[in-house]
């Protein structure tokens, strides 16, 4: 009985969907002749908009009007409209001018069921850049679309993490058990946060080797690679025995812990502030397991994420 229900929900939304395009198609060619930018074309919306809300209702406003045009002139074959986004989801991505980037948004969108608000929240935390720091930009579409599997943790961990939903002020004191507590507060938007596959495992998780006693903040597991992710908190900037010991972590999980069938643990140091040399130099040349990430406690904006960028690139001078 659910099932029926929500295939009629979807129904009625990609009617919806639907309909808004076809109004977005007769504005473009008809009413505007084919014109993208007429002359006329707000002051036709206004009076279209003044004649529909008045025969129809609220719906049909000057804004939705707009955006029905804009929905049209960024899809303008029909077959690309998918019934799994509602109109809404569609009012969001229109705003992406970029044609890769919002490709990627709209197969994530759909791989993994967002809901609008979280559609919102990728495409303001700028996951889509945050992803291309790590790696190329056909990747990160191929893996969207998934025609192809992440094998290695580089294609999922995000360097930084963005957790703002966590509710805390960037100048406030605090230490790392609230932290712990608040993404445990905010776990549903945390594995969000942390990408496709992610399951909670364990926190604050109990170790003894050889009698010593140790505590792992977080333990997650990602299906998708097959494997424990380890996550150690930090509230300041990171040393190498940061490093170390979250190495100590990782090694005994895989001696320890892991199946057979499983793939070498990860682990990952999230941490206010490092010092990327630090980290270069601490860990092994061919590393691919251990990562240590920056967490900002704000959204970014495009143009610092492009920084960050550049600064990953090789200098195109030498």
């Amino acid at each position: 009985m659910s099932q029926a229900r929500e295939s009629a929900a979807r129904s009625v939304n990609h009617g919806l969907t639907l309909m808004y395009w076809q109004i977005g198609r007769l504005i473009i060619e008809d009413q505007q002749q084919g014109q993208q930018r007429a002359s006329y074309g707000k002051a036709l919306i206004k009076n279209l908009s003044t004649q529909l809300v008045a025969e129809y209702g609220e719906n049909f406003s000057s804004r939705n009007l707009q955006l029905s045009r804009q929905f049209y002139q960024t899809f303008p074959n029909v077959n690309s409209v998918r019934s799994q986004l509602t109109w809404t989801h569609y009012k969001a991505l229109v705003r992406v001018e970029d044609a890769d980037k919002r490709a990627f948004y709209m197969a994530e969108t759909e791989k993994n069921a967002w809901t609008v608000r979280q559609l919102e929240r990728q495409i303001n935390s700028l996951l889509y850049e945050r992803l291309l720091m790590s790696q190329d930009k056909e990747s990160v579409l191929t893996i969207a679309r998934s025609e192809a599997k992440p094998t290695q943790a580089h294609q999922l961990i995000k360097d930084p993490m963005i957790l703002e939903f966590l509710g805390l002020k960037p100048q406030a004191s605090y230490y790392e058990q609230d932290l712990e507590s608040a993404i445990i507060t905010h776990i549903q938007e945390f594995l969000l946060e942390l990408g496709n596959g992610f399951s909670f495992v364990a926190r604050q998780k109990r170790i003894l080797i050889d009698g010593d006693e140790f505590k792992i903040d977080l333990v997650f597991y990602n299906r998708l690679l097959q494997c424990f992710v380890l996550l150690d908190l930090k509230m300041d900037k990171i040393t190498h025995q940061d490093l170390g010991q979250l190495q100590m972590y990782v090694n005994y999980y895989d001696r320890a812990i892991r199946e057979s069938y499983e793939n070498p643990t990860i682990g990952v140091l999230l941490c206010a502030d490092k010092n990327d040399a630090v980290v270069r130099y601490t860990l092994p040349e061919n590393n691919t397991h251990l990562f240590a990430s920056k967490y900002q406690l704000h959204l970014p904006t495009e143009q610092q994420l492009m920084d960050e960028i550049r600064k990953e690139l090789p200098d195109e001078d030498n």
